[in-house]
């Protein structure tokens, strides 16, 4: 592990980041174990947050941080031709406007090399249907933090099953109000409260 860059990461220390992450792709390190890296560190913030040493606006600057490094490793040659893992539909359902968790998850995924489509906020379910049509994703994953969330992902569910789509795809759902009961009562294979586990979720389901 990379201690120094996982640390720069956690203590959302953006300059170090992208020094390091200099410093590293010139030293040879590929791609992928920068992403790894950098995921490491966002695990670390993640838990500082659920002990309530981060707040809100901790996490949309660590999200942010996240976004722009790997931009700037994605523009590697290396890492335009890796092959990539899947296709995710991501979105906050209708009626919720939370989006810090749905762009974290989103940064810590496309490390990965997951492709995300981010449909963004207030998603309906038709649109959640139209775009599965078109792009043939292999995940949708739906977030929310309000409780009428809930209503909202199972009605999505509904409408995917409605349209012949649902047993083509694999449904994450993820935000604080869900849990196992709700994830069987809205149709989805999994749930999650933490953005690393959701990950976790998406890369077994295609390495399987």
């Amino acid at each position: 592990m990379d201690d120094k860059l996982i640390a720069a990461v956690e203590q959302l220390n953006e300059d170090e980041v992208f020094k390091l992450v200099e410093q590293r792709l010139k030293a040879g390190k590929k791609p992928v174990y920068l992403r790894e890296q950098i995921r490491l560190g966002m695990v670390k913030v993640g838990i500082l947050y659920e002990k309530g040493e981060y707040f809100i606006a901790d996490l949309i600057m660590a999200g942010e941080i996240v976004k722009n490094v790997l931009k700037l490793i994605l523009t590697k040659p290396e890492n335009q031709h890796h092959k990539k893992m899947g296709t995710i539909l991501l979105g906050t359902v209708q009626g919720d406007l939370h989006d810090i968790g749905k762009n974290i998850f989103s940064s810590m995924i496309e490390a990965e090399g997951f492709e995300v489509v981010d449909l963004g906020i207030d998603v309906p379910p038709e649109e959640f249907v139209a775009k599965t049509k078109e792009i043939h994703p292999q995940i949708i994953a739906m977030s929310g933090v309000l409780t009428l969330a809930l209503e909202s992902m199972k009605k999505t569910v509904s409408a995917l099953t409605a349209e012949g789509l649902r047993d083509q795809i694999r449904i994450l759902i993820g935000g604080n109000p869900v849990n196992r009961i709700s994830c069987e009562y809205i149709g989805a294979d999994a749930f999650t409260n933490n953005s690393d586990e959701g990950v976790t979720y998406c890369k077994n389901w295609l390495a399987g």
